[in-house]
């Protein structure tokens, strides 16, 4: 499995908040987020607590209506934002970008959220065993680095999937940005689920929905619960789930959406039909969005690409990186890897652009289980596989996750996140035309936290 040593990676967040938070107190990421009275607990040994579950209402495809849920739970949960999403951001950043390299390697357009993935990662650690729960947190960074090889101390997921929606609810700004993320849970009709596994998806969503389902037709079973998830999700997230059979026991959707605006809006009369190079033989028309102001930009010699910043309200930014030509895009997400894109941040100057951007928006519809498997054949079958254990989900054994899939969408407006004077920027502009396949990200931007990493090799998809 590949994880960094925790020496090493308590070595690296200590370094990065002296950088990114100055007169911050370091505190290991596990110290942070333990569970109360924490020890050792030994990994044959009985369950931490006893295991309380409740039963699921039967899934009625004219119920629509979201769970509702216990608010003192959530209001417990609520907590001071200083040290916890700022050391969050430092282990779901560099991870996230792993997770995004190996998934665009396999897709042309792609789209993931590191946010959204973690927490869905967090809600399966609360009802692992104890074994596959140091799997878990081994992923995460979450380990505290001492345990003997047969014992475990654990985390509060719960601590965890709060931190993630504060920082989502730091960017969610009403008309301007707008994150909306939903969870959805479909478990056998016999079977009962965790209460600490439906509170841990309340804790990292505005709305879940956890349904009990009748698997053995599973054809019925498969159109009733897609039917489902598009009409409570407005008709976004559709034909999730394919391939069910009698033997299923739980299936698992989480989406993230996220609508914008920009901070500066593209001129009305600047939009026009221009080529985008696809690839050296292949061109395709796309409708493209000018505008000419003062941006922070970066032309990387070194790495041969230029890196635009683009506000998108006072919490949050894109990047966009558009490689010179004889780069290409893979050359450029290669390197992300090495803390590169904190480089591009702290060396951006501000300058004239005269800057053209394809108009587009973006989905994907994420298998987990594939996603691990691609970036390491046995941590699929650690973490969701064959040799994860879930005795803490369900009242019944052996329980599986039988699908665990992300749904994200990315949407921005044309417009402003607030009404604008038409101006003209005084200069000479720098022209600069994103006309070849680019990468951006959209970043938090208070604690860097990386919300969306994204590629488009050709917008008209």
């Amino acid at each position: 499995m590949q994880k960094l040593p925790p020496l090493l990676l308590a070595a690296l967040v200590c370094c990065w908040i002296s950088e990114s938070q100055t007169n911050r107190v370091y505190i290991h990421p596990f110290h942070l987020f333990a569970v109360d009275n924490v020890s050792c607990e030994t990994l044959q040994g009985s369950a931490v607590k006893p295991l309380e579950t409740v039963a699921v209402e039967t899934l009625d495809v004219e119920v629509l209506t979201p769970d509702s849920r216990d608010q003192s739970s959530l209001d417990a949960q609520k907590q001071n934002l200083t040290d916890k999403p700022a050391v969050l951001a430092f282990l779901l950043n560099p991870l996230g970008l792993r997770m995004y390299h190996a998934l665009s390697r396999k897709q042309n357009n792609t789209l993931f959220s590191p946010v959204n993935t973690f927490g869905s990662l967090v809600a399966f650690y609360l009802g692992a065993s104890k074994k596959t729960a140091r799997s878990f947190q081994e992923f995460l960074g979450l380990s505290s680095g001492t345990d003997r090889e047969d014992c475990v101390s654990l985390v509060d997921g719960h601590k965890i999937l709060s931190t993630l929606q504060d920082i989502n609810s730091l960017v969610d700004d009403g008309s301007r940005d707008e994150i909306t993320t939903q969870v959805w849970a479909f478990v056998r009709s016999d079977a009962q689920l965790s209460r600490d596994f439906i509170q841990g998806t309340q804790d990292f969503s505005d709305k879940s929905f956890i349904r009990g389902m009748d698997f053995s037709k599973h054809e019925e079973a498969e159109t009733l619960v897609n039917s489902f998830v598009e009409k409570v999700s407005d008709g976004k997230v559709t034909n999730v789930f394919n391939g069910l059979n009698p033997s299923n026991n739980f299936l698992f959707i989480s989406s993230f959406i996220f609508k914008g605006n920009w901070m500066t809006a593209f001129q009305p009369d600047k939009v026009s039909t221009e080529e985008f190079h696809v690839d050296e033989t292949t061109k395709v028309m796309t409708s493209t969005m000018t505008r000419t102001y003062k941006y922070h930009y970066l032309k990387d010699k070194v790495n041969r690409c230029t890196v635009v910043k683009l506000p998108l309200s006072k919490q949050s930014h894109m990047l966009l990186v558009l490689p010179h030509e004889g780069t290409t895009l893979g050359h450029i997400e290669n390197k992300l890897l090495t803390n590169l894109m904190g480089g591009w941040h702290k060396n951006l100057q501000e300058g004239l652009l005269e800057l053209s951007l394809p108009k587009f928006s973006l989905s994907s519809l994420i298998d987990i289980h594939d996603l691990l498997t691609t970036m390491n054949r046995s941590l699929g079958a650690t973490l969701l596989g064959s040799q994860a254990e879930f005795s803490q989900l369900s009242n019944t054994s052996p329980f599986s996750i039988d699908k665990a899939m992300n749904n994200v969408m990315f949407e921005m407006s044309g417009e402003a996140a607030e009404p604008q004077a038409r101006t003209t920027e005084a200069g000479v502009a720098v022209r600069l035309s994103i006309n070849r396949p680019f990468f951006f990200s959209v970043i938090e931007e208070h604690y860097e936290s990386i919300l969306l990493l994204g590629k488009i090799s050709n917008p008209t998809l």
